[in-house]
This record gives structure tokens, C-alpha cells and sequence, in this order.
């Protein structure tokens, strides 16, 4: 298959197609005597998987590696067992640090609320972020 052809059937683009060859996911194909590249029918299988790992998280390197595996004639079920794992445990995290800075957020938000312009003097910056009970040094009210 020549890469325009393989193109429309995966739905990327033959600069995708070759970027994935440039990155390793892909075997350069054969030439024929012309110089065009020919994709064994395979490819197209090949492309659907890389874009179903990426779309479940995976980078184009985790992608490498699984199909490295694969390629080896091994099963990558365990090695991609891991990865997901990994990725949630990631997602977790990051979902905590979201949710603690969302009541971060809602607590500043009432505090603006609050908040009336006309108290604030040159020597805050904003009053809505600066810890109400953290005087700063250099501010009036804080320790000489």
C-alpha cells in the first residue's frame, strides 16, 4: 500500500504517518523501484492501535515500548497492565491536587466577595490573595 493510501484508511494524515515512522512506531517500509514507500497490509491495524493507546494516555515512547514487545514476539498484556495502572495513580494524584485547590480557590473567592476595593492601600498587593492571618514583613501591621 502506498502511503496515501494508507492514510485514508487509518484517517491520518501521511505526515502522521511518517512522523510515527521518524519516532519508531512504524518499520520503514519497503520502496518500490520508483521510490515510493509500501506499507505491508498490517500498517493500518498498526495505526489503529497507536491511536487507541494515545487516546487512552499512553506516550508515543510507552507506545514504542509496548510495541516492542510485541514486535519481540511477546505478549505486552502485563507491561500494559502496568502502564494503566500507572496512569491512574497519576490521574488520582492530580485529581487530589485539583480538588484541594478548588477549596483553595472557593475559600479566596469568598474572601473577594468580602472584599471592598476601596480598603486596599498601596502597601498590598491584593488583599483577596494575601493570607489574612500571615502579616507580611513589610507591611505596616506586620513585626518591626
Amino acid at each position: 500500500m502506498r502511503i496515501g493510501e494508507v492514510a485514508a484508511a487509518s484517517g491520518l494524515t501521511t505526515k502522521t504517518i511518517r512522523f510515527y515512522e521518524q519516532a519508531g512506531l512504524l518499520s520503514a517500509p519497503p520502496r518500490t523501484a520508483d521510490g515510493y514507500r509500501d506499507y505491508p497490509g498490517q500498517t493500518v491495524k498498526r495505526l489503529a492501535f497507536i491511536r487507541d493507546a494515545q487516546g487512552a494516555g499512553l506516550t508515543l515512547a510507552e507506545i514504542r515500548s509496548v510495541l516492542a514487545l510485541r514486535d519481540a514476539g511477546f505478549s505486552p498484556c502485563t507491561h500494559v497492565t502496568a502502564l494503566i495502572n500507572r496512569h491512574l495513580a497519576d490521574i488520582d494524584q492530580r485529581l487530589a491536587e485539583l480538588r484541594a485547590t478548588k477549596a483553595v480557590l472557593h475559600g479566596l473567592a469568598e474572601r473577594a466577595a468580602e472584599t471592598d476595593p476601596a480598603d486596599c492601600t498601596d502597601a498590598d498587593v491584593c488583599r483577596i490573595l494575601t493570607k489574612a492571618n500571615a502579616p507580611s514583613p513589610n507591611r505596616p501591621d506586620g513585626p518591626a
